[in-house]
């Protein structure tokens, strides 16, 4: 141990929202009944912690804590238990604590149990346990509802570091040391106590490896006991296993071959496994992987490097060499390098041919690299490893490998790919900023030796102004050509290797890690606007439906001419699984340590390749205004894809129908390359084709297909630690609920992608995410607070939103404004929303345009207008925004005396707000038709058939005379929940005050009271 410092206690839990939202549920229910909650999770992650997070948040009555023992004061028996919470509770609420429940004897956990689901008969009280996560759940316990702690997220664990050290830490300490405690908060103290002031500054070289055996045995604790050696090799041997595996199970019959070849004599069994094991079919794996690291870091070095060389002998045999090869590797005795092992790792990682994972290819690289003497080939190989980090999905691994190749000399092009590497992990996970002038300096370096990487370094550059909302950033990337960088910035280059695909030591010559973002370009997908109704295309003769299209919009940019803005989804930029040769089984990146050959070395040269060239042609074009020579380019790109199922290739051409309004071919495309992506164990791919999958059923109205799209691609980009990409499927959720009857849900998205957007400095899904918010308020009949929210995004000044998505929102604020009588503040705007409707791109603008002016015309104006907007809407399409222009038309007619006309145009409304899924507006729809006298299908006035479950009880305790307070109380929620649901039950029954409500309800109730006793007779 090497610490000397003092670690801050950390005054408050990081993350664990969900956690503490079932703890207070848990809590908050003791108004009215008591309740049960176990909590779990492996050694570290904070079971005890929480509990006590409980017991200072509970002021409602004592807090009782047991455990283990009779000193302890933990009853034989559940009556006996049950006696002591009633004394400990007396007329008030008790929250009772037992951590580390497991740890007591059988009957006394069988007496918790039991006692556990009798808690009713002492009165209000809660029960909060925690059992170890290493182990099965004991039976006593399997019963009761269980939270489950999972590993701190890369924000949560990095805010936790900040606190402890003040954000002392050094950048490269700070992701070394994040990317070895893997989320554990528990570990990751122990790592910061066992480093000196000048280690945790990045002064002075750290301890390697920084989890030591000492520090993964304290965290580990007691769970690390293990009872004979036999178990102990078993543990031992699955630990070893799993370093080398794709995943964090093994296959049985590898774990039991090795154990026969480290101990000839025995004869191995996995039954009965070990309690800190799981089995599955033929698979066994650790329920703690911080177990699993413990196992086999404290092992004795004899004994862990006869179990790998056990391990190797039995996969070489199997011919699976790279796992074998890796295990050899963990069998020698020293650190010393090995450069003909290091060359076989590096040579068969790779090899395309050779199936494997991007986890196991960037395993294999780094161990070459740690057995590597000569620097530039070691740096090579840390970037070549850090690229298949990246693609696996772990950038948190990534960053630590290049803080490593960092530390040795090495030539441009290998400085290029590095950075590179790290320009594409901050744009999916870090600010946009500094992810654009880590490409451009990627670009720069690589342009000499590697013009094709380079131009696809710009191209990400360009994604990276997008997100931000650097439109002049954006084009003069865009422009960007691959143009030799001087040898006095880039380095001395030494003459071409003689072959630009092969190294001398066998390794490929390129691989796109960029390739997606070619197909991406700067946000590469359109985002709808109201949806489902139809969006804008380069060229509606390029759509398949005419109503799929997506609309330029002006913009000046100094300096060029005036650019039609579109809007898109976000940055695209995620690394692609091109292969060098064109071969197929797995990315394989890069090798080489620069111009010159020998071990490790490759030249890469050649030229750029269609897609990117086709993409930024496209791209620029677009923005220019240049339709014409935009949409042949992007074609070409939708075209490629009819003849490759390469990933990147798919994910351009998906990328590209979309912003050439052809949403059929974007979906045909994206689902494909979501299969390609899963084929190929690119799980950095997966959350960009659920993104696109989720935009194209969005702009075609299919909102369950795109929300379920939405929702997946939100687990892997939080699974894949790409918060950016996150932010990004959270804007979309937003949207699709913002047409829906779901407020909390649009509140819950928009909240966190804002969070993340202003940190990373995401324009575009900032913009998103509050046009998506005030959709709803507008929606929900809330114009001024529309209309508030909506002018900071579209009025002139510093805060108007992303420039490729302002001008979307546009109509929705002439709605809000109008409503809310501030027709004044939408004439500029209007202007500009007029010069796009013009350009004819949109065939939606001009309905909407149409629609904007009948709001602000006189009455003599407007009945034309409305109609010229409806007569837009059939030549154009799209239910929503139809339905919407007859909505706002049937309440102008209402309100004009004109009932039969007003109750047609309503009940259109309702029918196409039905037919689409947007409830909250169907909901307006049916009040005006209420006010008319009409009673529409399925929301007839009087009944409570309209109601759900929690509104018809809510209903029922007012018509009681319960205030909103007494209800929340008695229903265990909160008030505001009381206040949504209440709203809700006014307008679904057409009332409007307590009263009436109460009428109503009675009037139910004697009817079904009626027709129960007709039933008797």
């Amino acid at each position: 141990m090497t610490g000397e410092t003092t670690v801050r206690t950390a005054v408050r839990i990081h993350g664990r929202s969900a956690q503490r939202e079932a703890v207070r549920a848990l809590l908050d229910g003791l108004r009215a009944r008591s309740g049960h909650l176990v909590v779990t999770g492996e050694p570290g992650l904070g079971r005890t912690a929480l509990l006590q997070w409980a017991a200072d948040s509970f002021r409602a009555g004592p807090v009782l804590r047991l455990g283990p023992g009779e000193d302890r004061g933990a009853p034989a028996t559940a009556g006996e238990l049950l006696t002591t919470l009633r004394k400990a509770a007396g007329e008030a609420p008790l929250l009772v604590c037992v951590d580390d429940a497991h740890l007591w004897d059988a009957p006394a956990r069988s007496a918790l149990s039991h006692a556990a689901e009798r808690l009713h008969t002492a009165g209000r009280v809660a029960l909060l346990l925690s059992v170890a996560g290493h182990r099965a759940v004991d039976p006593e316990f399997a019963r009761l509802p269980v939270v489950r702690l999972d590993p701190l997220a890369p924000s949560h664990a990095d805010a936790l570091l900040d606190e402890v050290t003040d954000g002392s830490t050094d950048p490269a300490v700070r992701e070394h040391l994040l990317a070895e405690a893997e989320g554990n908060p528990a570990l990751l103290l122990a790592l910061v106590r066992r480093l000196t002031p000048a280690e945790l500054r990045g002064l002075r070289p750290l301890p390697r490896p920084t989890a030591d055996a000492g520090t993964l045995a304290a965290v580990a604790g007691s769970a690390l006991t293990c009872p004979s050696a036999d178990a102990r090799d078993l543990l031992l041997t699955v630990a070893a296993a799993v370093r080398a595996a794709d995943g964090p199970d093994v296959d049985t019959r590898l774990v039991l071959d090795a154990l026969r070849h480290l101990d000839p004599a025995s004869a191995p069994t996995a039954n009965p496994l070990p309690d800190v094991l799981a089995g599955a079919g033929d698979r066994l794996r650790f329920h703690s992987p911080l177990l699993c690291r413990a196992v086999h870091a404290t092992a004795a070095p004899d004994r862990r490097r006869a179990a790998h060389r056990a391990l190797a002998d039995v996969l070489e045999a199997d011919g699976q060499p790279l796992p074998a090869l890796l295990h050899r590797s963990w069998s020698l005795s020293g650190p010393a390098p090995v450069a003909r092992l290091a060359d076989r790792l590096a040579a068969v990682a790779a090899d395309g041919t050779t199936p494997a994972s991007h986890g196991l290819r960037g395993t294999a690289y780094a161990r070459a690299a740690e057995l590597t003497a000569d620097a530039p080939v070691r740096a090579e190989r840390y970037t070549a490893a850090a690229e298949q980090a990246l693609l696996a999905g772990r950038p948190d691994r990534a960053r630590p490998l290049l803080a490593a190749a960092r530390d040795c000399a090495a030539p441009a092009v290998v400085r290029g790919r590095a950075e590179r590497v790290r320009g594409l992990a901050e744009l999916r996970d870090g600010p946009v900023g500094d992810a654009h002038q880590s490409l451009l300096l990627a670009a720069s370096l690589l342009a000499e030796d590697a013009p094709a990487e380079a131009a696809s370094a710009a191209l990400a550059a360009a994604d990276a102004a997008w997100a931000a909302g650097d439109l002049p950033s954006c084009l003069a990337t865009l422009s960007l050509g691959p143009a030799p960088v001087p040898r006095d910035a880039a380095g001395m280059l030494g003459p071409a290797a003689p072959d630009a695909a092969t190294g001398a030591d066998g390794l490929p010559g390129a691989v796109d890690l960029a390739g997606a973002v070619d197909g991406a370009g700067p946000g590469g997908v359109p985002v709808p606007t109201d949806p489902p109704g139809p969006r804008h295309a380069a060229d509606p003769r390029h759509a398949a439906d005419p109503r799929q299209v997506v609309a330029p919009r002006h913009a000046t940019v100094p300096g060029h001419a005036t650019v039609p803005g579109y809007a898109t989804p976000g940055y695209a930029a995620v690394p692609s699984a091109v292969l060098a040769g064109g071969r197929t089984g797995g990315a394989t990146p890069r090798t080489d340590a620069g111009a010159r050959g020998g071990p490790g070395g490759t030249r890469v040269c050649g030229a750029v390749p269609d897609p990117v060239r086709d993409h930024r042609v496209g791209m620029r074009a677009l923005l220019e205004g240049r339709l014409d020579r935009a949409a042949p380019s992007l074609g070409q790109v939708v075209e490629r894809a009819r003849t490759d199922d390469r990933p990147e290739t798919l994910l351009r051409a998906a990328s590209a129908a979309l912003l050439l309004g052809n949403v059929d071919a974007a979906r045909r495309a994206g689902a494909r390359a979501l299969a390609a992506t899963r084929q190929s164990g690119s799980e950095a791919l997966v959350p960009q084709a659920l993104e696109y999958l989720a935009y194209a059923e969005l702009r075609a109205g299919r909102h369950p297909q795109a929300r379920a799209h939405a929702e997946e691609g939100l687990r892997t980009a939080l699974r894949a630690g790409q918060r950016n990409t996150a932010a990004h499927h959270q804007a979309v959720l937003a949207l699709a609920a913002s047409i829906e009857d779901e407020p909390a849900t649009v509140a819950r998205h928009v909240t966190a992608a804002l969070a993340t957007a202003r940190r990373h400095g995401l324009a575009q899904a900032a913009t998103l995410a509050e046009w998506a918010a005030a959709r709803a308020d507008l929606g929900r009949g809330r114009p001024q607070d529309a209309a508030d929210r909506l002018g900071l995004l579209v009025l002139p000044g510093p805060g108007r939103g992303h420039f490729a998505v302002w001008r979307l929102a546009v109509p929705c604020f002439v709605e809000a404004a109008a409503l809310a009588g501030r027709p004044e503040d939408t004439h500029e705007v209007l202007t500009d929303f007029a010069g796009w409707a013009a350009f004819g791109a949109d065939p939606q603008a001009a309905a909407q345009l149409a629609r904007c002016h009948a709001l602000l015309a006189p009455p003599d104006r407007a009945d034309d207008l409305y109609r010229r907007a409806l007569a837009r809407h059939d030549e154009a399409g799209g239910d929503f925004e139809r339905a919407r222009t007859a909505l706002l038309y049937g309440k102008w007619l209402r309100r004009r005396r004109r009932p039969r006309e007003a109750r047609g145009r309503l009940g259109t409304a309702l029918a196409g707000f039905d037919r689409c899924g947007a409830g909250v507006w169907a909901a307006q729809a049916r009040a005006e038709l209420r006010a008319l006298g009409a009673a529409p299908q399925g929301g007839g006035a009087g009944t409570l058939t309209g109601l759900t479950p929690q509104q018809l009880r809510i209903a029922r305790h007012v018509a009681e005379g319960a205030t909103n307070r007494e209800v929340a109380l008695t229903l265990a929620v909160s008030t505001r929940t009381v206040d949504y649901h209440l709203r809700k039950v006014f307008a679904v029954l057409g009332v409007r005050s307590r009263l009436e409500l109460a009428r109503m309800v009675e009037h139910a109730d004697r009817t079904r009271g009626d027709r129960r006793a007709g039933d008797r007779m």
